[in-house]
């Protein structure tokens, strides 16, 4: 018979070799190391082989780890997700969210649409991580996290919210009326621009298009305010300190408001598609499923009320 205990146990043992520590491991189970530690141990006791080579400075996994972890992460999967659909059925939605987000993303746009949400399901509690240096969804405390782009790392579940989604070209009317608008990207060279950056690398390059087959432009711009935070580049733009190039989701309250004002549109801009990015399928819960579709409904209304695509 499984108990409980074995089943913690397994569970520590498909995260610890998702974070690769057991430092990481224990923080996002709200556990010691020791007692992280000693459920490895407990789980090989059982099984009667290392599952794990340990040192002082890394954690991998033996062959027989290897093919016990093939067989134990969809078992492990299909139990908690029968578990979490059974409660779901009896008591509605409920848990725990830990998510993560683009600080301009999360402040701006998200934050009302999971006040809506948790209003629709009182049961369900949120933990927002807000950082535009990208979460490490292995080894912090997020069950997902709110990102634009793919992301490289194929073993990530990656769930499509926005697939066309784009930037938008904007400034505020007063830098407009002291500076007037570029007609074209190419005339972006003559004006203040404000950029994001992030680990030292400033985003000053920005790529252009026309539907017409012309080649796609790419435009260095001169950035006067630089930034490691999405929503201080955004309030540079209000300021009038200089024209943004900013997600259409980060600012289309201000572009309905007349706070900013959309440049050179005739001109296709950069695809920044929105995306939910999980370690595995186990944090596809129904209600992971739930805050999804929600999300999904709600990137497809803002863009609609606009005259954006989403």
């Amino acid at each position: 018979m499984v108990t409980m205990k074995a089943l913690q146990d397994l569970d520590i043992f498909v995260r610890t070799v998702d974070s690769g520590s057991l430092s990481a491991t224990a923080r996002l189970l709200d556990l010691t190391p020791a007692a992280t530690s000693a459920a490895l141990k407990r789980l090989e006791a059982e099984l009667g082989v290392p599952l794990f080579v340990r040192s002082t400075r890394s954690l991998r996994l033996t062959q027989e780890g290897e093919r016990f972890l093939e067989q134990c992460r969809p078992a492990l999967e299909a139990l908690q997700q029968a578990s979490q659909q059974l409660a779901a059925g009896e008591h509605g939605l409920r848990g725990t969210l830990r998510l993560a987000a683009p600080s301009d993303l999360g402040r701006n746009v998200l934050l009302p649409w999971l006040d809506a949400f948790q209003d629709t399901h009182p049961q369900v509690d949120i933990r927002l991580l807000l950082s535009d240096s990208r979460a490490n969804v292995y080894s912090e405390p997020v069950d997902a996290a709110f990102r634009y782009g793919k992301p490289p790392d194929s073993n990530l579940v990656a769930l499509s919210l926005a697939a066309s989604h784009r930037r938008v070209l904007c400034a505020s009317p007063a830098y407009l009326q002291r500076h007037g608008a570029p007609a074209t990207p190419h005339e972006l060279v003559q004006h203040d621009c404000v950029c994001f950056m992030l680990h030292d690398e400033v985003h000053d390059r920005w790529r252009f298009s026309r539907e017409d087959g012309a080649p796609e432009i790419t435009v260095r711009v001169k950035s006067v305010n630089v930034a490691n935070d999405g929503d201080v580049v955004r309030r540079w733009a209000l300021l009038g300190r200089g024209i943004a190039y900013k997600s259409f989701f980060d600012v289309a309250d201000d572009l309905a408001q007349g706070r900013l004002q959309a440049l050179c549109t005739d001109w296709t801009t950069e695809a920044v598609s929105l995306f939910l990015v999980m370690p595995s399928r186990c944090q596809l819960t129904p209600l992971m499923r739930s805050l999804r579709d929600f999300v999904v409904l709600r990137t497809a209304a803002l863009a609609a009320t606009s005259g954006k695509r989403s």
